[in-house]
């Protein structure tokens, strides 16, 4: 999944900063809604790491408890994702 395609797909634009505060809630509730009832493994991957984007993301234990290969991989990523916010903090 691409992210402009996922983007476009629950907002109606690449760009949801354009959206209104209706709008937006809007896009956010049917992409947690996809999530909810996703279950190819890499499209729930996918949705999850959108959530996380928009600081929504379910713990991965929860987010994939009957999914250990993804749950680890959450994990990695939120690790990944930490580094990268913490180094990237002195790049002003």
């Amino acid at each position: 999944m691409e992210l402009e395609a996922l983007l476009v797909h629950f907002f109606g634009s690449e760009d949801p900063s354009r959206l209104t505060e209706a709008e937006f809630d809007r896009a956010l509730e049917k992409l947690k809604i996809a999530f909810g009832v996703e279950r190819e493994p890499g499209r729930k991957f996918a949705l999850w790491t959108l959530l996380h984007a928009f600081d929504l993301a379910p713990l991965p234990a929860d987010a994939f408890a009957e999914e250990p290969q993804l749950k680890a991989a959450a994990e990695d990523y939120l690790s990944a994702a930490f580094r990268l916010e913490r180094f990237g903090e002195g790049d002003d």
